[in-house]
């Protein structure tokens, strides 16, 4: 098992920044490919990727977010710095940890932190 803590969601005004949060501890494999990335689900809507990042470095942003939220890693620990904040942005967002190939694949999930922009 792996297990997620995340931090650093709140409420800011339009424009503004959060940064965000989530250390990943547990069964991490060492020699097993792994991503971590920050997912975000509104109100009546589908949970939906923001951001990923694998350990190897590559990043990849959904297209609402690029050139305000940035992706980053420090070991097993990612943060997503967001800038520019807009109210669509509100959401529970969700830390996910992936590691593993086909039938060794897993995923881990955190508990969620609310981010709320208001406008």
């Amino acid at each position: 098992q792996v297990q997620l803590v995340e931090s650093g969601g709140g409420l800011v005004q339009a424009g503004g920044s959060l940064r965000l949060s989530c250390a990943a501890s547990g069964s991490i494999f060492i020699f097993s490919p792994n991503a971590m990335a920050w997912y975000r689900q509104a109100p009546g809507k589908q949970r939906e990727l923001v951001a990923a990042m694998t350990r190897g470095g590559t990043t990849n942003y959904a297209d609402s977010v690029k050139g305000r939220f940035t992706i980053s890693r420090d070991k097993n620990t990612v943060y997503l710095q967001m800038n520019s904040l807009k109210p669509e942005d509100t959401a529970v967002y969700y830390c996910n940890f992936h590691q593993g190939v086909g039938a060794y694949e897993s995923d881990y999930w955190g508990q969620g932190t609310q981010v709320t922009v208001s406008s």
